[in-house]
């Protein structure tokens, strides 16, 4: 999960160690990524510096248009995924960043995606394909 060097993911199941995990085989959000870009711009909204961790999401992507991945299959760092919907942000946000993070949040939450590989990701810079 995010902060640790690695995930484990299972296809259908989710990422090892996920409070998810094994939630249901066709869960919609096996996995879930978030845009490095959102996270900088909120903080830089509220004035914060806060660990991209808060939100709750797996993967934090940079340059990656999130919301164009859904309804697709795509890949990363060789484990394939498909984009089912954006992850909306909840009240939740409002706690742990500031009041009115939801609301800037909305339709930049993220992506909940289907694992269809088993296959484990790394730290690090990859390419979506």
């Amino acid at each position: 999960m995010l902060g640790e060097e690695w995930l484990e993911c299972r296809a259908g199941r989710g990422v090892v160690g996920d409070r998810f995990f094994d939630f249901g085989q066709n869960s919609k959000g096996q996995i879930t990524l978030f845009a490095a870009e959102v996270h900088e711009a909120l903080m830089a909204a509220f004035g914060l510096d806060l660990d991209p961790s808060v939100y709750r999401r797996n993967v934090v992507t940079v340059g990656v248009d999130l919301n164009a991945l859904i309804g697709m299959e795509f890949c990363l760092q060789g484990v394939r995924f498909a984009g089912v919907e954006e992850c909306r942000p909840c009240h939740w946000m409002n706690q742990v960043c500031a009041p009115g993070a939801e609301e800037i949040l909305r339709g930049r939450g993220g992506l909940r995606a289907r694992i269809l590989d088993d296959g484990t990701l790394r730290v690090g810079l990859a390419h979506l394909s």
